[in-house]
């Protein structure tokens, strides 16, 4: 409680960051770990995977401080590094954790509801995370994060074309686990 009247606001947060006050920094952290953590629970199928990009990317925030510019929201800022540093993690290893297929191949996009009356969003969320690496980073980047194709294409080193097919296959997936779900629901249920 001590903490919450030393900083009023962000403003004065970063200030005392940007100082070395290390109980600012601990108020940061504190603050924002929470939400930055289930940003990278969404790109890391593993928990500390995830665990090792929050701190790392505390790190980055931390470093980069300096470069924020009062433009936006500064949850928004410290979500955008994070998201790059998952990202950056993501094409180091590559070989190990992503699997897309990197085909241009063009689909159609279908725009069905990714969501049922029988789903709590826990489940969704676990479903999102059973998804293949590369399917989970395009489905996050997009439905979630709210990047455009290109953008996303930028990002990942990946055409726009493959973004959409990337997305698509994630939609039918999830799709798929929906029924399944459904299904098995209904079964216990004796329906």
């Amino acid at each position: 409680m001590i903490r919450a009247l030393l900083f009023k606001d962000d403003q004065q947060l970063i200030e005392g960051c940007l100082r070395g006050d290390q109980k600012a920094q601990k108020h940061l952290y504190d603050q924002y770990s929470g939400k930055l953590f289930a940003l990278c629970l969404r790109y890391m199928k593993d928990h500390d995977l995830a665990q090792d990009v929050l701190i790392e990317g505390f790190m980055r925030i931390f470093e980069k401080l300096e470069q924020f510019k009062h433009e936006g929201s500064f949850e928004g800022w410290m979500k955008r590094l994070m998201v790059n540093h998952a990202l950056m993690t993501l094409r180091k290893n590559r070989a190990t954790l992503m699997e897309l297929n990197w085909d241009d191949e063009r689909s159609e996009l279908k725009e069905e509801v990714l969501q049922s009356d029988h789903l709590e969003a826990e489940d969704m969320l676990s479903m999102v995370k059973a998804l293949p690496v590369g399917y989970r980073t395009v489905f996050n980047l997009y439905a979630i994060e709210g990047y455009s194709h290109k953008e996303i294409g930028d990002m990942l080193q990946i055409s726009e074309n493959t973004s959409k097919s990337q997305l698509s296959r994630a939609r039918v997936l999830l799709q798929k686990m929906m029924h399944t779900s459904e299904n098995i629901n209904n079964a216990e249920n004796g329906k």
